[in-house]
């Protein structure tokens, strides 16, 4: 049973991807009858560290600290690419594994993990900026760079930031149940479960250049994701030709209208799979699917699976079809 965790930290560790780990495993949360962990955070050079974000930490506990962990964390951190880590840590984390603790990391944390050698002959992933890294790196781990996390038990890795979410709550949901996961999620206030194939990505893939000329189109076409538009049609609204707004999207957006909008859609179905329990050809219909066999289609190459099986997941198996 999972009861006691620990974030092992260097200096300039990434605020977010710390604060993730605290979040989900350093708050107490008993007053909604939800397990309380013994957490702490440890430090791997010193008390007094220096957070990537300028701020510092006195960091109470050493490496001593990850000796009665059940689950230790590794958070990304500034420069963990290069990095020479302190060797005691590394020992520290092999130490954890062979006594049979789980260790998970965020990020960038997957190299100090990969440094270990705990991640030899394993599967595991990392934010999608660092995988060709990754695996010129370590070339004795197999990187999955397009998917959340990987459960590769005692060894969990996972992508950037948000996706350091998703990992923690599926770790407590293998111990301890989707009822405590899920009401931790909604205390949270974020999805309940995104299971680890799911493709990386963002709401909206941008990055958005500083000339945003596409800005309302984008807008546009979420509140009309049921709708069929042409690239004419979008140029017309953005007062540009469609040669050129085809052009302005891809370099604002990274990717084509078409495949924008498809993403956007699937995203829309996973929300009313998660939150109604409408059917499965109605939110094809709503997604701007059409039928559902173009959005199981569509959501098994996206998401990595079915709508009935990502329903069943996020609702239980009583979810209708």
């Amino acid at each position: 049973m999972l009861k006691n965790v620990a974030a092992v930290v260097l200096d300039g560790v990434n605020p977010f991807e710390l604060g993730v780990v605290c979040e989900v495993f350093g708050t107490d949360r008993s007053d909604d009858g939800l397990p309380v962990y013994d957490f702490a955070v440890a430090s791997g050079e010193g008390t007094r560290l220096t957070s990537r974000s300028g701020f510092t930490l006195q960091v109470e506990h050493g490496l001593e600290r990850l000796e009665s962990a059940d689950l230790i964390a590794v958070p990304a951190c500034a420069g963990y690419e290069t990095r020479e880590f302190p060797p005691e840590l590394l020992q520290a984390l092999r130490d954890g594994v062979d006594r049979g603790a789980r260790v998970l990391s965020v990020c960038s944390g997957v190299f100090l993990l990969a440094a270990a050698g705990l991640l030899d002959g394993r599967r595991c992933t990392v934010h999608w900026h660092h995988a060709e890294e990754l695996a010129l790196a370590y070339p004795r781990l197999t990187v999955e760079p397009d998917v959340l996390y990987v459960d590769e038990d005692p060894v969990i890795t996972s992508a950037g930031t948000a996706a350091g979410i998703d990992a923690c709550l599926h770790i407590v949901r293998k111990e301890q149940g989707p009822e405590v996961a899920n009401k931790i999620a909604r205390r949270m206030v974020v999805p309940p479960h995104r299971e680890g194939g799911q493709a990386q990505y963002i709401e909206r893939p941008l990055p958005r250049s500083k000339c945003d000329t596409v800005g309302e189109v984008l807008v546009w076409m979420e509140q009309h994701l049921d709708e069929e538009v042409t690239v004419e049609q979008l140029a017309e609204r953005a007062h540009m030709s469609p040669r050129t707004f085809a052009r302005r999207f891809q370099q604002e957006t990274g990717t084509t209208p078409y495949r924008w909008i498809l993403r956007q859609r699937v995203l829309l179905a996973q929300r009313l799979l998660e939150a109604t329990d409408e059917t499965v050809d109605a939110i094809a219909g709503r997604a701007g699917f059409g039928t559902a066999a173009a959005l199981r289609h569509q959501f098994l190459r996206t998401v990595g699976t079915t709508p009935n099986a990502y329903r069943r997941t996020f609702q239980g198996p009583e979810a209708a079809a």
